[in-house]
């Protein structure tokens, strides 16, 4: 089965609601100039009442070592996500962390560049100049269907929702789904009932 990471999380009901919809993991964004921004130590104290079940996973845009160190400690993240320009060598600074490497897609997929990095998963999202991510736009999710040489998880992001997500799993065999902005009222705040009801269609548990 599909397992489920909700990003985005910005406060203490929104990531308990996940939670009791059946999430997998949870990602908190540490990256200042984005709406979904949390300063770690919320985070922290947020964690704290988390399910151990749970995984926790950081989402970090270029940031500098001793910062992602700091913060990793802090809130005692299970896995690193670099969503940036991280080089190899840098993620490779990681060996005590699970690292997943984000890839925002256009037109292709190039295998050289995934085997370079090694991570412990890669994640596929979609390229849009202006954002990081959390932009809600989809990509070609054949892209990555048959990639060749890869054999860590991989996570697919970009424009899911309740009612395409079975439709991008049959396409694009992916390990974890990734879903933010379609499960949101506003950018940070999450609707319990889209998160519910995205949760069971990935999972095959309701129609979508």
């Amino acid at each position: 089965m599909v397992k489920v990471k909700i990003c985005g999380i910005t406060n203490l009901e929104d990531a308990l609601a996940a939670v009791d919809a059946g999430c997998d993991a949870l990602g908190f964004v540490f990256f200042k100039k984005s709406p979904r921004y949390i300063a770690p130590q919320k985070a922290s104290r947020m964690i704290r009442e988390l399910p151990k079940r749970v995984i926790k996973i950081g989402v970090f845009v270029n940031a500098g070592e001793k910062s992602i160190r700091r913060i990793a400690k802090l809130c005692r993240l299970d896995i690193l996500q670099f969503h940036g320009s991280e080089s190899a060598d840098f993620c490779r600074k990681f060996k005590e962390y699970k690292i997943i490497k984000v890839f925002r897609v256009r037109n292709r997929v190039d295998p050289e560049e995934l085997l370079a990095f090694r991570p412990f998963a890669y994640l596929f999202d979609t390229f849009v100049a202006s954002r990081a991510g959390g932009t809600g736009k989809k990509f070609n999710w054949d892209l990555i269907r048959h990639l060749k040489g890869i054999r860590q998880p991989v996570f697919l992001s970009g424009g899911l929702t309740a009612s395409n997500v079975k439709k991008a799993i049959d396409a694009a065999h992916p390990h974890w789904v990734d879903v933010c902005s379609s499960v949101e009222m506003m950018p940070g705040e999450k609707d319990h009932r889209k998160v519910k009801k995205f949760i069971q269609a990935a999972k095959g548990r309701g129609a979508a």
